[in-house]
């Protein structure tokens, strides 16, 4: 079963910017972040599948950016990021990080999703 740590969360001035990390211990076919504000349903934010194919809220798009570190030199392998620029208080809430598998061919399996604990963002 993959494991997912999130980290990087914080609380920023409106329009500052914010790097979350997920430290994954394998990197499964489809990862994606998602958040919850309190009182609301958990919602999509960005994915990313292992060809590099991402998708974004439109809520979020030219806003935030969805990464994948990669290389067999890269230290940080096996972790996904979120950068969040030109931050909104309508983006505070609680991040998740999460994993699916391949629903083949070039989906992502929901079935067993892992998620993470969260990171908290609060936006002012």
């Amino acid at each position: 079963q993959v494991q997912l740590v999130e980290s990087g969360g914080g609380s920023v001035e409106a329009g500052g910017s914010l790097r979350l990390s997920c430290a994954a211990s394998y990197i499964r076919y489809c990862m994606g972040w998602f958040r919850q504000a309190p009182g609301a349903e958990r919602e999509g934010v960005a994915t990313i599948r292992l060809d590099g194919y991402t998708t974004y809220a439109e809520s979020v798009k030219g806003r935030f950016t969805v990464a994948r570190a990669g290389g067999k030199n890269d230290n940080a392998k096996n972790t996904l990021y979120l950068l969040l620029n030109n931050l909104k208080p309508e983006d505070s809430g609680r991040y998740y990080c999460a994993a699916d598998r391949e629903l083949w061919p070039s989906g992502c399996d929901t079935s067993d999703r892992v998620w993470g604990q969260g990171t908290q963002v609060t936006v002012s």
